[in-house]
């Protein structure tokens, strides 16, 4: 037996190949010592020498660097790609820029949510994060997502450092709206108000360090403050060249409407995902009909979908997902059923839990943008990889039905009011 420890947890995540190694609770591999698994090694000469391997299908691809991979993690070595690797693959392994709406922005088609380099999902690292953020660009991921409030500010600041030489190949997205107590970072309120969405856009400008702001969201629709006066606010800021396009987060398909009769809308950003499906029912047919894009933020289930959260103590010290509903007791061991679908055809694809649940978002439509999160380049580099997964339409099916919508047990937050149905 063969234990490989931190090193492939963080790199390969759950991935289990029959017949040759089976990799267990995420920490072991049980099976022949010393040697990759055979169909890993028939690709090895093709990832040492990329050139001859330029011809091989999108599969192979990724069975190769899934080899990369096993071999870092056997050295006990969780460095990123080489460089060589990553360059030959260009146009296979990055997501493809497309339009994002119809007003005029085009993005890459698969973004990097930043919040969880700043807050919420253990320690910080902001020499990782900047690290990730950079490979990232590397690798064609243009839209790269934070907010106001994240880390109060944090996040914001460290965006704005990672992209200072870089601003011309980032399309720049922030959000405003959640209001947070200084003194009691728990603490949460809601402004929509036009003289908050003003002061707000340039408190943001300051921090990120730019002049414009390519998406600007509104974090959470504001109850007390009219959509039609929020969005006006936020229209007049295009007018002044603070913001390119404007976006709403987590509205209902009544209040998409409503505001976009004031200003086209670019974008929604709601959480979507096997386990989140919630906006099929309204909200993703009004924004097809109103040509509007769905930027779908925890397209991993907060990490639910990687396959390695089976229990709390799997969750770090620090991370708000120890309180969140989903991860509570009987509903994370509910949860898990359904995820034994996407570890079984991880294994069929010979790629990771994290790369179908992935594929799965992409097939869902041209129309919408998941930003996984991370602050480590090697699941960056994963994420990037799975853009080029290609599940079959009963591949779909399987995971469609495993997963049906409102079938997920617990609520997605603690406090949902803030949630516009």
């Amino acid at each position: 037996m063969a234990v490989f420890g931190a090193s492939l947890r963080g790199i390969v995540g759950h991935w289990r190949i029959a017949g040759h190694w089976r990799i267990a609770g995420h920490w072991r591999i049980v099976g022949r010592r010393g040697a990759p698994p055979r169909r890993f090694a028939r690709l090895r000469a093709a990832v040492t020498q990329p050139r001859a391997f330029l011809g091989r299908s999108g599969s192979q691809r990724i069975r190769a660097g899934a080899w990369v991979l096993w071999s870092k993690a056997r050295q006990g070595n969780q460095q990123p790609l080489s460089d060589a690797f990553i360059d030959n693959e260009k146009g296979n392994l990055m997501p493809d820029e497309r339009p994002l709406g119809s007003q005029g922005l085009t993005a890459s088609s698969q973004g990097l949510g930043c919040m969880g380099m700043s807050e919420f999902y253990g320690a910080p690292d902001e020499a990782e994060s900047i690290a990730t953020i950079h490979r990232a660009l590397d690798l064609g991921v243009t839209l790269l997502d934070t907010a106001d409030m994240y880390g109060q500010g944090a996040n914001e600041r460290l965006v704005g450092a990672a992209i200072r030489d870089r601003r011309d190949e980032v399309v720049l997205a922030t959000k405003f709206g959640i209001v947070r107590d200084p003194d009691n970072p728990t603490a949460r309120g809601v402004n929509g108000s036009p003289e908050y969405v003003r002061t707000a856009a340039d408190r943001s400008l300051s921090r990120l360090g730019t002049d414009r702001i390519d998406l600007y969201y509104q974090h959470r629709v504001d109850p007390d403050v009219p959509i039609e006066e929020t969005v006006g606010a936020m229209a007049e800021l295009i007018q002044q060249g603070k913001v390119r396009y404007l976006g709403l987060s987590e509205a209902s398909a009544e209040t998409v409407r409503r505001a976009h009769s004031v200003h086209p809308i670019t974008a929604l950003q709601t959480e979507y995902s096997l386990w989140t499906r919630d906006v099929e029912a309204s909200v993703l047919p009004t924004l097809r009909e109103l040509d509007i894009a769905l930027v779908a933020y925890s397209p991993l289930g907060r990490g639910f979908l990687t396959g390695s959260l089976r229990q709390q103590s799997d969750i770090p010290p620090g991370d708000f997902r120890a309180t969140n509903p989903r991860f509570q007791g009987g509903n994370l061991q509910a949860n898990l059923a359904p995820l034994a679908v996407v570890e079984r055809l991880a294994i069929a694809n010979h790629v990771t839990t994290a790369q179908i649940a992935l594929a799965w978002v992409h097939a869902q439509g041209q129309d919408i943008f998941p930003i996984p999160g991370t602050k480590r380049r090697s699941y960056l580099e994963q994420n990037v990889a799975a853009a080029s997964v290609k599940l079959t339409s009963d591949e779909l099916q399987q995971l469609s039905a495993a997963f049906p919508p409102g079938a997920t047990a617990g609520d997605r937050y603690e406090d949902m009011s803030r949630i516009e149905a």
